[in-house]
C-alpha cells in the first residue's frame, strides 16, 4: 500500500503534514519551513528515460514523486501542460559551459516556474475544499510581480505583497501594482528582510488564525518543488549518452528557495560535481560555510542585484536540516551541519558589485553574452570556481549557469555598462503606460496588522 510522504517542520515541534496541507498553511505553527521527511529518488533509468521529453513531460515525472496520492495524474499533467507554455534556452557559451535562460515566462523571471505551478496546484485544493486563501508574501523584486501574476483573477485566492519601495526596479514594480483585482500591494521604505519579518509575524499572529493565511514565498513548499525540475531539465538535456559524467551548476542565490530545488536534485540522484553558490555582498552564507559561524547582515547590503539583497535567507534553515543540523527562523544555530559534507558539495562565494559590472562587459565583449546583474552574478560565479579548482576547467566538463531574470528588467544599469539597451520581451511591452495602485505603509508590524483587519476582516 502506497502511504503519500510527510513534511516535517524545521523546528521540530509541529506535528509532519501532508503535501496539500504543507502547501496551504506555508509556514508550520512552531515557525519553522516544511521539508521532506525522506527525499524520493529518481533512478539511472529514469533520467535516461526523459532525455527526449518536453518540460512539462519532465516536470510531470519529478513533481510527482512528492505529489503521489496527493493529486490524480491527470490532473497534475493538467497542471504542469498550463503552466509551463514557454521556452527554456539553453544557450552554449563556449565549450560545455551554458547560460540556462529561465526568464521566458510572463514576468520574465525563473519565479513564474514556481508561481504558475504553485497557484494553480493551491487554486485546485481551495476548489475541492471550498476554501479561501489570504496569501501574504514579501518581494525583494522577482518574486512579487511572478506571484501576483500566477495567483491574479483566481477565485478562492485574495493576495498581498510586501515590497522594499527603493529596492526593486520601475519595471518590478510595474509588474505588481498594475494589475489590481484580488492583488494588493504594500510598499515600505525598508529593507527586503524587514517585510518579510512582517509576513513571518503574521503568521504567527493567533489573533489572525481566522484569516486563513498562507504564503508564497519560498518559504512555502510549493515553491520549492517545482523548482526542482529545470536542473533535471538542463541534466538530461546536456549530457551525453551514455555517460556517467557529472554536472556543476551555479545559481545566483538570495532567499536560497532557487538553490533548494538544485540540492533536492542532488538528494533525488541526480549527478552533481558542485553546486556554485554565488551570493552579491551580502556574504553571510559563504562566511558560514568557510567558518561554521553564521551571522546575519542587518541591514542587508543594496546591490545593483536587488532581487538577492537578503541579509538571512529564509531557506538556509532547510539546507541546514538537510545536512543534519537545525536552525530556528531567527538564524540562531542549535545543532551544526556537516559542514564536511556541505563543503564537498557546495562551492560558495560572495560577488561584489563592481565585479557583477565588470562581467557585465566582459561577458558581452567577449561572448556576445547579455548578462543582467544576478545571471552575472552567478557567471563570475562559475568563473571563481573554475579559477580556484582548475581541474574542473576542462573543455568536457559540462557547466550550468542560471540566468534568472530578463536583462530588459534592468536597462539603465547594462546600458550604461555596455551601451546597449536590451529588447523588451513581449511580457513587459507596454508596462509604462499601465496605472498603478499600491499603498505606502509604516514598517512596522501593528501597521501592517491594521492593514489586514481593515480589508480583509
Amino acid at each position: 500500500m502506497y502511504y503519500p510522504l510527510l513534511f516535517y517542520s524545521t523546528n521540530g515541534e509541529a506535528e509532519p503534514v501532508s503535501f496539500r496541507k504543507a502547501l496551504l498553511k506555508g509556514q508550520a505553527p512552531d515557525k519553522g519551513l516544511y521539508m521532506p521527511e525522506s527525499v524520493p529518488q529518481i533512478s539511472h533509468e529514469e533520467l535516461t528515460a526523459l532525455k527526449n521529453k518536453s518540460y512539462p513531460d519532465i516536470a510531470f515525472a519529478v513533481t510527482r514523486k512528492f505529489l503521489k496520492g496527493e493529486i490524480s495524474d491527470n490532473d497534475l499533467m493538467q497542471i504542469v501542460t498550463e503552466a509551463y507554455n514557454y521556452d527554456i534556452p539553453l544557450e552554449k557559451i563556449f565549450d560545455r559551459k551554458y547560460i540556462m535562460r529561465l526568464d521566458q515566462g510572463p514576468t520574465a523571471s525563473f519565479k513564474d516556474f514556481a508561481a504558475r505551478f504553485m497557484g494553480r496546484l493551491m487554486q485546485y485544493y481551495l476548489k475541492e475544499e471550498q476554501q479561501k486563501l489570504l496569501i501574504l508574501t514579501a518581494t525583494s523584486g522577482d518574486t512579487g510581480s511572478a506571484v501576483a501574476n500566477a495567483f491574479y483573477g483566481l477565485d478562492n485566492i485574495q493576495i498581498v505583497v510586501l515590497f522594499p519601495e527603493s529596492e526593486v526596479t520601475a519595471r518590478q514594480r510595474k509588474q505588481m501594482t498594475t494589475l489590481g483585482k484580488n492583488v494588493h500591494i504594500l510598499a515600505l521604505d525598508a529593507k527586503f528582510d524587514d517585510c518579510q519579518s512582517l509576513v513571518k509575524k503574521a503568521f504567527a499572529d493567533p489573533e489572525l488564525n481566522n484569516f486563513n493565511l498562507s504564503s508564497a514565498n519560498s518559504i512555502n513548499i510549493g515553491r520549492l518543488v517545482p523548482q526542482i525540475v529545470y536542473y533535471f531539465y538542463a541534466f538530461v538535456k546536456l549530457k551525453r549518452n551514455p555517460s556517467d559524467e557529472k554536472i556543476i551548476f551555479s545559481i545566483p542565490s538570495g532567499n536560497f528557495g532557487d538553490m533548494m530545488g538544485g540540492i533536492l536534485a542532488l538528494k533525488m540522484g541526480m549527478p552533481v560535481k558542485k553546486f556554485v553558490i554565488a551570493t552579491n555582498e551580502n556574504d553571510e552564507f559563504p562566511r558560514y560555510v568557510t567558518t561554521g559561524v553564521y551571522k546575519k547582515i542587518e541591514p542587508s547590503r543594496n546591490c545593483i542585484s536587488s532581487a538577492m539583497n537578503v541579509g538571512h535567507p529564509s531557506n538556509l534553515a532547510r539546507l541546514v536540516s538537510l545536512y543534519g543540523g537545525m536552525m530556528d527562523e531567527v538564524g540562531e544555530i542549535h545543532v551544526q551541519a556537516d559542514l564536511d559534507q556541505m563543503q564537498e558539495e557546495l562551492f560558495a562565494v560572495s560577488i561584489s558589485d563592481e565585479r557583477t559590472k565588470q562581467t557585465i562587459e566582459q561577458a558581452y565583449k567577449r561572448y556576445g553574452l547579455l548578462l543582467e546583474p544576478h545571471g552575472a552574478v552567478g557567471w563570475a560565479g562559475l568563473q571563481e570556481y573554475l579559477s580556484r579548482y582548475p581541474e574542473s576547467d576542462t573543455p568536457e566538463q559540462l557547466c550550468v549557469s542560471l540566468e534568472t531574470a530578463h536583462p530588459a528588467k534592468f536597462p539603465e544599469e547594462i546600458k550604461r555598462l555596455i551601451g546597449v539597451e536590451p529588447l523588451l520581451p513581449k511580457s513587459l511591452e507596454g508596462l509604462e503606460q499601465k496605472p498603478e495602485q499600491y499603498i505606502k505603509i509604516d514598517n512596522d508590524y501593528n501597521s501592517f496588522k491594521h492593514y489586514l483587519k481593515i480589508n480583509f476582516c
